[in-house]
């Protein structure tokens, strides 16, 4: 595994390139289609050096970083390219549609569908370090699909990086991501276009924005351009978990409309027990 091409060198791209190249007997050539990113990316000694899609070629592993919509076509390209032995594997977190659309090509085996679960609301090769992915769970998706030769290099790269590795089927993975990651994007987008509109005073939302509003709002600072294909994509699962949303809400306006103060508490403490899930305590 020594010439890695990592096409896409924003903050997932970025990061994978960073803790990947630490060991000195690789080479890592980013491909952006962006010449600005390139070149932040080899001042900041994410990539050895830039090139091109033919780099694949002959490359040991390639790692498909680009926005979701660009994935499925992106990674077609690639398979026509690489070698028998290449791993190719994308991070979106989209993962149906790229699988549908590469069941039936002649390298499939060769494509491992990942998601490594690590982010931030930042973007671009200046907002990729070291670490990002240490104690994140990766998902696999349809890993029978894939040569158990070329899984196993993936899983070995992937244990090499901290990450936790668990495995889904495509349709569960789009489906569950869309209620535990997309809508709390959007989310934060909408809340923070809520106070933008009804509070104009830029300077009042400075100055009494507490810590709550800050920490709930803060993906509202994630790049439009890589979450507006990732909704559209996973459309019918993001409706879907909109509409939850959106009737919890309705009903929480009703409860307050009415004062009902037992209701409005009971609500809130039978969520309460989020808590427990996310500290990792499940019955």
């Amino acid at each position: 595994m020594k010439k890695i091409v990592v096409i896409g060198l924003g903050l997932v791209g970025g990061s994978l390139a960073i803790d990947l190249k630490k060991n000195s007997q690789r080479t890592v050539i980013g491909v952006d289609k962006s010449p600005i990113h390139c070149k932040k990316a080899l001042a900041l000694g994410i990539a050895n050096e830039i090139g091109d899609i033919h780099a694949v070629a002959d490359a040991d592993i390639v790692i498909v970083a680009v926005p979701a919509d660009a994935i499925p076509s992106v990674t077609e390209s690639v398979l026509d390219t690489i070698g028998d032995n290449t791993l190719v594997f994308d991070v979106g977190s989209v993962k149906e549609q790229v699988c549908n659309q590469l069941k039936d090509h002649p390298k499939r085996k060769n494509y491992v569908a990942a998601h490594p679960i690590a982010g931030t609301e930042f973007s671009g090769p200046e907002a990729a370090f070291s670490g990002l992915f240490t104690n994140k769970i990766n998902i696999i998706c349809e890993q029978k699909a894939s040569d158990k030769t070329i899984l196993d290099k993936a899983l070995q790269l992937f244990d090499e990086l901290q990450m936790r590795t668990t495995f889904m089927q495509a349709d569960e993975h789009d489906k569950h991501i869309a209620y535990v990651s997309h809508l709390s994007h959007i989310s934060s987008f909408m809340l923070g276009k809520t106070v933008l509109e009804i509070e104009p005073d830029e300077e009042n939302i400075f100055n009494m924005a507490g810590s709550g509003f800050r920490s709930t709002v803060r993906l509202a600072k994630s790049s439009p351009a890589m979450w507006t294909p990732i909704f559209l994509q996973n459309k019918a699962n993001v409706l879907k978990s909109l509409n939850e949303y959106i009737k919890n809400l309705e009903s929480f306006k009703m409860l307050i409309e009415q004062e009902s103060n037992e209701d409005v508490f009971t609500m809130m403490q039978n969520t309460n027990r989020i808590k427990n899930i996310l500290d990792g305590i499940v019955k």
